[in-house]
């Protein structure tokens, strides 16, 4: 399976200010020596040597992260966040056959559906747009963000064939087993799993974990352990939770902590602060990374969720 992140943000789109860019540009060029600028290769040498928070961003749309498969026909889509425009669009580019769309949502918050009317395929009366939520009423949760005077047009301008489905077991869809279990967040949200032929993918966004995401019960067993990437909340310092207790995200320190007690084999550092920017997130991976060696814990790839960030297990 091919996980592809569109949207990574949380709360609200947070797009780079024009400050933020020329401060970027300025601390670039603060950096060029007459030997950086010679020649074609010179100029690539020096770009490919400077850190990724300064030469790119991680983007600032909100949630959405798609998963493809071999087979073409089937997409699952994890989020309506802003993000979902972008994955429209980059699909249009790529010419490709629109798919069967598979959406699982976390739970409602705006960040987290606010993408949805602006998706062109759901316009288009010949494609398939399946809906899965724990909740009961997911049709009637979509339209209310598309009402009058919220939205020009309502959910019925969406003429994709769509359907909705209130989870209560495990989905299979295409031979792909795809599980739901209520994480820690004000309002609830929901984490989700997919297993196709031995390995597993979790979607954990908007988590705040406690202790009973620890403990080793069956549940969290079979849901958690050994999983091959989770994608995972981690808005915050430790600091920061502690302040922000009960907000509904937890502390990267605390994530990791997670992911070497289910033995998980890659996190990925998802849902970021809107209020940082790409040198702080950027230093919280490197915060993370230093924690993994500190604590000694061994056997987990650490990775940030950027806008275009690919990953295949």
């Amino acid at each position: 399976m091919k996980i592809r992140f569109w949207g990574v943000r949380g709360s609200l789109p947070t797009p780079i200010t024009p400050v933020r860019l020329k401060s970027k540009i300025s601390a670039i060029v603060e950096q060029i020596t007459p030997d950086d600028i010679v020649n074609a290769e010179s100029r690539e040498r020096f770009l490919a040597g400077l850190p990724p928070w300064l030469f790119g961003t991680v983007g600032g749309n909100s949630p959405c992260v798609s998963v493809e498969f071999e087979e073409p026909d089937d997409c699952i889509i994890f989020d309506c966040g802003s993000g979902l425009r972008e994955m429209w669009m980059a699909q249009a580019n790529e010419n490709r056959k629109q798919p069967h769309y598979h959406v699982f949502m976390s739970h409602f918050h705006w960040d987290h559906l606010q993408g949805l009317p602006f998706f062109g395929p759901g316009y288009n009366p010949n494609i398939q747009m399946d809906f899965y939520s724990p909740v009961s009423g997911i049709e009637k949760i979509l339209s209310g963000q598309m009402m009058h005077p919220y939205f020009p047009v309502n959910l019925d301008a969406l003429r994709a064939q769509k359907t909705y489905h209130v989870l209560n077991k495990e989905v299979n869809i295409g031979g792909r087993l795809i599980n739901h279990k209520k994480m820690n967040h004000p309002g609830d949200s929901y984490a989700y799993s997919i297993n196709e032929n031995g390995k597993r993918l979790i979607y954990s966004t908007d988590t705040e974990l406690t202790s009973v995401d620890f403990q080793k019960t069956d549940e969290n067993a079979r849901f958690f352990e050994g999983a091959d990437v989770i994608i995972i909340d981690c808005q915050y310092t430790l600091g920061e939770a502690i302040d922000k207790y009960n907000w509904g995200h937890s502390a990267f320190s605390l994530a990791v902590d997670f992911a070497a007690t289910w033995r998980i084999k890659h996190m990925v550092m998802f849902h970021h602060d809107p209020s940082y920017d790409d040198q702080k997130i950027y230093g919280l991976l490197q915060s993370a990374r230093w924690y993994l060696e500190r604590m000694n814990i061994k056997g987990i790839e650490l990775s940030l969720a950027c806008e275009g960030l690919e990953i295949s297990i």
